[in-house]
């Protein structure tokens, strides 16, 4: 099954890459598609990549992937390489701005087949764009996170954007943490 579901996922790594459904594909370095194991238990979906994602074609690259790198590793356990991470536009929008709702559109079958074929236990949604959209939900990021609510078969556990939490300080870590704490304890048991 993993070398389907892996198979599978670096296909849909290839469509994305000719991807032009969308203006952000014109201005893109390339699709930063996802990086990671392609049957983890736990999937991290943030908003779009940045300057230095688009660079590296990899998300979560900068110091917002660094701090992130850091809290799975002290509160899940987990390397990069152990979970799998995403975002809901799969090019960088100019200037970093927020993705345009046509965006999004765009990109949603991505997504949707990346979420189809990895199968996690648990989805983490980094801040607003991932949250809504997987939520079907207007409300933010501060009213939805510190809850999971059920998602397919797992579990859909709403947090803030690591990009956040370094400018808003101690607070937002903290609660950034203990979410990362509930993702822990709804992860499917792992074999001795």
């Amino acid at each position: 099954m993993a070398a389907t579901g892996g198979t599978a996922l670096e296909h849909l790594r290839a469509l994305a890459a000719d991807c032009t459904k969308c203006p952000l594909a014109a201005g893109r370095t390339q699709v930063v598609f996802g990086v990671g194991d392609p049957d983890a238990e736990l999937l991290f979906v943030g908003e779009g990549p940045g300057r230095e994602e688009d660079l590296a074609g990899e998300p979560f690259v900068g110091r917002s992937g660094k701090l992130l790198d850091r809290l799975v590793w002290e509160e899940i356990g987990l390397t990069r390489s152990s979970c799998y991470i995403a975002n809901v536009v799969k090019c960088r929008p100019p200037k970093n701005r927020d993705p345009a709702p046509d965006e999004i559109e765009a990109c949603r079958p991505y997504l949707e087949e990346q979420i189809r074929l990895i199968d996690p236990s648990v989805i983490v949604t980094l801040g607003n764009f991932a949250t809504r959209l997987l939520l079907h939900s207007s409300e933010g990021i501060r009213t939805l996170r510190g809850a999971a609510f059920p998602y397919g078969t797992g579990h859909l556990v709403p947090t803030y954007h690591p990009a956040y939490v370094l400018r808003a300080g101690g607070e937002a870590m903290a609660e950034m943490r203990a979410d990362l704490v509930r993702a822990k304890r709804l992860m499917a048991p792992t074999s001795p």
